[in-house]
């Protein structure tokens, strides 16, 4: 019988007998590596989002530059200095923190500095691989934040 073991990659590595210098190099390798590229673990919306914008708690969606984080849906909605609606993944594409929020006309993740245009394309190395962006459509007061 085949005893199997579930291990990180840093264990892995430590096992083959890479260690320091040259584990460190392997690491910063990952970025040429499919197997070590941070892939993104963003589930599709299941269902479209409704916003009824007349609500107070979607107020900061009512002035430009304003945004709201929709935590359970993992999805952040900001209104971008245009005027037009924007929302994007709230997981960030850089290492899986669901930190992102909106400044000054972009995306930006707090936990390590990844940069995202208002169409989800990385304007940094760190926001290299973009964000998952959801299209919007306003009718009345009813902002929808369409699942795809």
């Amino acid at each position: 019988m085949m005893k199997t073991e579930i291990i990180n990659r840093n264990e892995f590595l430590k096992k083959l007998g890479f260690s320091g210098a040259a584990m460190f190099a392997v690491m910063c390798a990952g970025s040429t590596l499919t197997s070590c590229q941070n892939e993104s673990n963003v589930a599709p919306l299941t269902s479209d989002i409704t916003l009824d914008l007349a609500n107070s708690q979607y107020a900061a969606l009512l002035k430009n530059g304003g945004y709201v984080v929709l935590s359970s849906q993992n999805v952040v909605v900001a209104r971008t200095n245009t005027g037009a609606y924007a929302a994007v993944t709230l997981i960030c594409s850089h290492e899986q923190q669901r930190q992102i929020t909106y400044r000054t006309s972009e995306f930006y993740c707090t936990a390590h500095g990844a940069r995202y245009d208002n169409n989800g394309v990385g304007l940094n190395s760190d926001g290299k691989k973009g964000l998952k962006v959801y299209q919007t459509s306003l009718s009345n007061n009813i902002l929808t934040i369409v699942a795809s």
